[in-house]
């Protein structure tokens, strides 16, 4: 038996970050991959190989998941500080600093 869902809706994907815990569409979110050479890198695509994690597009939780290690963990590596660098500088420049207002 195949799945019955409502007719005229698609799934959405939905990924937890790494930094806050709040489960939001993919499409909102930023991928950071582990590459095979052991680079780690922002995935603007979503589709580039390696181990990926999913942050919110918000400075706070960028910042939360560098100071606590939790992107360590789930890329299953240490960071070098060179990629902890380049993290922050891409966050700096492309991010918000506080969360948008979802509209009720």
């Amino acid at each position: 038996m195949g799945r019955k869902g409502i007719p005229g809706q698609r799934h959405i994907p939905q990924r937890t970050c790494a930094g806050c815990g709040a489960k939001r569409p993919k499409r909102e979110m930023v991928r950071i991959v582990r590459l095979a050479n052991g680079e780690v890198a922002v995935d603007t695509t979503g589709k580039r190989p390696g181990r990926g994690t999913y942050l919110c597009p918000v400075l706070s939780c960028w910042e939360t998941a560098l100071k606590r290690g939790r992107l360590d963990h789930a890329l299953r590596g240490p960071l070098s500080s060179q990629d902890r660098d380049a993290l922050r500088a891409y966050a700096l420049a492309h991010l918000s600093p506080r969360p948008e207002a979802k509209e009720a």
